[in-house]
């Protein structure tokens, strides 16, 4: 608003032309999301996104998972980000946490139940 001059009204009006256009999508906490055309983006949890690779990949219980490191790059996140999912993921049971510098492990494949 500060850039080109305008109201809060001018850019809340504008948004909505682009809501009804279907160019863009309100996103919780009051903001909005451009959407880009051809572009199809997962909205899914980044820690569902993640226990996906488990049954993609057709990891077995007790191989290794992917590090925090690369799974930021394959989801282009950052690190704390990712590192917040596998503690959720730790927590249900999915992964097991062989601690600092060790490699996680999957302790149990999610079933299309669990998943969903």
């Amino acid at each position: 608003m500060e850039r080109y001059a305008v109201s809060r009204g001018v850019v809340l009006r504008a948004f909505q032309v682009l809501r009804t256009s279907g160019d863009a999508e309100p996103v919780p906490g009051g903001r909005w999301r451009v959407l880009r055309p051809g572009k199809a983006v997962d909205r899914r949890p980044l820690e569902e996104r993640i226990a996906a690779i488990i049954t993609d990949d057709r990891l077995q219980a007790g191989a290794p998972f992917p590090s925090a490191s690369a799974l930021a790059t394959r989801f282009g996140v950052s690190r704390p980000t990712v590192t917040k999912a596998l503690d959720k993921l730790e927590a249900a049971g999915v992964l097991a946490s062989g601690g600092q510098g060790k490699v996680r492990t999957v302790r149990a494949v999610p079933n299309r139940e669990e998943r969903s």
